[in-house]
């Protein structure tokens, strides 16, 4: 069976899904055209997914993101 799904976010599925530039903006607190930059000029390794000519974002790389760029302070354990 194929699970792709057609239009729409993944953003509020189990497990985060796909983001789209702007979700994934959005997420980081940052604006969309900043991602576009990030991806053309290779400032950050910040992974993407290639859907056609569509660009997503899995959830877990951007937080994987956020943790490499997370300094100082102490971290808590759950």
């Amino acid at each position: 069976m194929n699970n792709i799904h057609s239009g729409g976010s993944h953003m509020n599925h189990p497990g985060g899904g796909l983001l789209t530039r702007k979700e994934a903006a959005a997420y980081l607190g940052i604006a969309e055209m900043t991602l576009s930059i990030w991806k053309s000029t290779g400032r950050y390794n910040l992974p993407v997914v290639k859907v056609g000519r569509l660009v997503r974002y899995k959830k877990s790389d951007l937080d994987a993101f956020i943790d490499r760029r997370t300094t100082g302070g102490t971290q808590h354990l759950h």
